[in-house]
Formats: C-alpha cells, structure tokens, sequence
C-alpha cells in the first residue's frame, strides 16, 4: 500500500517528528550552536533522515533538509514519492523546544524537486514549543520552479 499525505495519521505525524529529533541530535553545528534534523517520509514508508552540517566557511553548511535530499537523490530508485516532511531545530539536545522552524527557501526548492520528481505534494510539519505547524510543501513554496519548467 502506498501512503500519501492524506492518509496520514496523527501518530505517524508524531513518529516522523520523533525522527527528526533523533536526526538533530547528530547535528555538527560547532559554529550556530543550533541543532536541526529533518524525516522525509517516502511513498513505501521509508524514512530517510539528516541533520545539519556546519563548515567555518558558513556558505559551504549543509541544511538538515538538504542532507537528507541528498541522501534520496542519490540513490537508484530512491526519488519516489515524497509524502511527508518533519522538520525540528533548536539548542543542542533541546530540538523543538523552541520557535517553530521551517525549512529555508533553499530547503523548500530542494524538497520541491524530489516532490515534482514523485508528482507529489508532500505535508510539512514543523514542531516548536507551541506545537507542530502543518503546511503544504506549495503553500510554503508556491508557483515553485522545478523539473518540469525545464522539460
């Protein structure tokens, strides 16, 4: 069975964002001192995960969300269908205890290419202090340019 956005549950919402605090815990982040992780939650029920990574040249850092595209991409057959991402940030070993953290717009355009390359319209939950936002990725990045606009 395939998952898709609108059959997730309140539960499932609860276990990808306890993936994306795990992740943040592996965050390097000597530089900010602050930790993000990310859950990306595939069609066929993988989850694939990342955490930031800082560099001294501070261009050079990875986002959480980033590591984890790239850890899809990267792989044969792995771009499938994009179906969740949870997003967490904050203090070392306090991940959403904070403000609610979205992925940046780098972050958006790159979840953006494995959902156009899926067909998919994946939910992104980010958590802070005040509970879990839920957003469309294309509410978070509308009128997105992708794949297809160079078809």
């Amino acid at each position: 069975m395939t998952t898709t956005p609108d059959s997730l549950s309140e539960a499932q919402r609860d276990a990808l964002m306890a993936k994306a605090r795990e992740a943040a815990h592996s965050a390097y982040a000597p530089y900010s001192k602050f930790h993000v992780g990310a859950a990306l939650l595939m069609g066929d029920g993988a989850v694939v995960t990342g955490a930031n990574v800082e560099n001294a040249s501070y261009g050079l850092s990875l986002c959480a969300e980033t590591v984890a595209v790239a850890k899809i991409l990267s792989q044969p057959g792995e771009a499938g269908r994009l179906v969740a991402v949870a997003v967490t940030g904050g203090a070392p070993g306090h991940p959403g205890e904070g403000m609610v953290v979205t992925p940046c717009g780098r972050c958006r355009q790159m979840l953006n290419e494995v959902a156009q390359l899926g067909g998919t319209d994946p939910v992104v939950w980010s958590d802070g202090a005040d509970g879990v936002l839920e957003e469309p990725l294309s509410v978070l990045i509308p009128h997105a340019f992708g794949p297809a606009n160079l078809a």
